[in-house]
């Protein structure tokens, strides 16, 4: 009868933290749609996250729902429920896979542009929570969920199959894309990109969006065609686990300190954008001058082009006088 109990206050726990979760999103303005509000009220984010690793001092404490210490199950609860980043699998020290900041993931789907049957390629399935929500607004047979690690889709496949979900969860290259499951009327990135792999415009179909992290930002392009894509950065910053894969390029390294520029400006959230996304093109006092001569442009001035012959990074104006090359996959 104890046991028993006490199974029923901890749902009763978790139901309380989802319940005031989602109305702190809806607070915030990031859950305006009332399609996406209800996703997140039905897909409650401990189910995804039954561990993860906080840091602490030089080493890393694992928090999670079956210890057998009360007040850490206490800590597990309240922290997968705040509106944070969570590191939920790493290796030799290493961050691999993480439960991305809830609010972020709702500014992410709204920004996704979503209809009624379309067809959804999310590259990085982490925890599956960001699959769920997705298949809860579109159904499963619309989503695809791709991860290079299977350790990472097994999970993720049996974290969606305990709430009933079963979309097409993938173990490949997400670089690659996923051709068995193509064309896609959307692509969703949760993983940090160098610049955009060819093979994902060739996988949509004609005017589909591919959202993806990029430098610190979100670009949301508009595929023409199998051979060129084009956007603009939103507003919103954005930091994600590294993609990782054949594919793959290291992310650039600004270095703006050790060019000798002042530290607040390198530390300034706008310019850094601008500093790793010009980073092995413009020297970084290049940068800075252009920045300031701009009048110090947010990251919704810049934009992203993606030909059969290159890709390139752009402010204003992808035509004008400021382009610079990503680099060739």
């Amino acid at each position: 009868m104890a046991a028993h109990t006490a199974r029923i206050e901890a749902r009763d726990l978790r139901d309380t933290a989802h319940a005031a979760q989602v109305r702190e999103l809806t607070a915030a303005g990031v859950l305006e749609d009332p399609r996406w509000r209800a996703a997140f009220a039905a897909v409650p984010r401990h189910v995804f996250v039954p561990y993860f690793w906080t840091g602490r001092g030089a080493g890393h404490e694992r928090l999670w729902a079956e210890d057998p210490d009360p007040e850490r199950r206490a800590r597990w609860l309240r922290g997968v429920y705040v509106d944070t980043p969570l590191a939920t699998r790493l290796r030799d020290g290493r961050l691999v896979s993480s439960s991305s900041q809830p609010s972020l993931m709702a500014k992410m789907l709204a920004a996704l542009e979503v209809r009624d049957g379309d067809d959804v390629l999310e590259i990085g399935a982490g925890t599956g929570y960001n699959a769920a929500l997705l298949c809860h607004r579109l159904g499963d047979e619309h989503v695809t969920t791709v991860d290079l690690d299977e350790e990472i889709t097994e999970s993720a496949r049996s974290h969606l199959a305990e709430l009933g979900y079963h979309p097409a969860v993938i173990t490949g290259d997400g670089a690659r894309g996923c051709p068995a499951r193509a064309p896609f009327d959307r692509i969703m990135v949760t993983c940090t990109l160098p610049l955009i792999p060819h093979t994902w415009p060739a996988q949509c179909r004609p005017g589909a969006r591919i959202l993806a992290p990029l430098s610190t930002g979100l670009i949301a392009l508009t595929v023409r065609d199998a051979d060129f894509a084009e956007g603009n950065f939103l507003h919103t910053p954005a930091y994600f686990v590294p993609l990782r894969g054949a594919t793959a390029l290291p992310p650039p390294d600004p270095a703006g300190v050790e060019y000798g520029l002042p530290y607040e400006l390198v530390e300034n959230e706008r310019f850094q954008f601008m500093l790793v996304l010009t980073a092995g093109v413009l020297h970084p006092r290049e940068a800075l001058d252009l920045w300031r001569r701009e009048d110090r442009p947010a990251r919704e001035r810049f934009g992203v082009s993606v030909s059969a012959e290159g890709q390139w990074s752009w402010l204003d104006d992808p035509q004008g006088p400021y382009v610079w090359p990503l680099g060739e996959t």
